[in-house]
């Protein structure tokens, strides 16, 4: 290659490396959350083509949950919610009262207003999961904003499966509320919206 070549090639390499990312769709493959909902740390980001429950997943909110968390400052819109799968098709998801169900198994509590003392999303009843619904919980983590406020989600909602790469040690879910047992004054508890 002559020199007089190498301007013309430099040009045209850093022209495709900024106009290339404009058409070309990417998805991260590492995420860091740094919610205490799940350990605060690094995630290696994988194809969402089968889950299963207990899988931890990325999840892109349909836009009216997505319109909700920005309004309130959860959460800045195109930053993804990090859920576990709790329940697939033909499980039976109930919210009585604050008590979330999955198949009669008690899996948490809702609390009814967020640590600002805003009222929370509030569903009740059960919904038999449909094809491509999901429900999504952190169950460890009680003050986890999930579907304990927003009901099941469409499963194309979820964008990767997440494995853990590193995480902070002594993170511990849900910290903010010690005893998240049902005799808890759910009205005057504080909630941490989490991711």
């Amino acid at each position: 290659m002559k020199a007089r070549h190498i301007p013309v090639w430099a040009t045209t390499l850093s022209v495709t490396l900024i106009v290339l990312p404009a058409f070309a769709t990417w998805s991260p493959r590492v995420l860091w959350n740094a919610s205490a909902s799940i350990p605060i740390g690094l995630y290696r980001a994988l194809p969402a083509d089968a889950v299963t429950i207990g899988d931890l997943v990325a999840v892109q909110p349909p836009p009216a949950l997505s319109d909700y968390l920005e309004a309130r400052d959860y959460l800045p819109r195109g930053v993804p919610l990090l859920k576990h799968v709790v329940a697939l098709e033909g499980a039976l998801v109930c919210r009585s009262g604050d008590r979330i169900i999955v198949d009669y198994v008690l899996l948490g509590h809702a609390f009814a207003q967020d640590r600002n003392r805003r009222d929370l999303p509030i569903w009740q009843g059960c919904h038999r999961l449909g094809a491509g619904e999901v429900f999504l919980m952190n169950p460890d983590a009680p003050d986890s904003l999930d579907g304990r406020y927003f009901g099941p989600l469409p499963r194309t909602a979820i964008t990767a499966r997440l494995t853990p790469l590193w995480t902070v040690d002594g993170a511990i879910a849900g910290s903010a509320h010690p005893d998240p047992t049902p005799h808890n004054n759910r009205k005057e508890a504080r909630h941490a919206p989490d991711r």
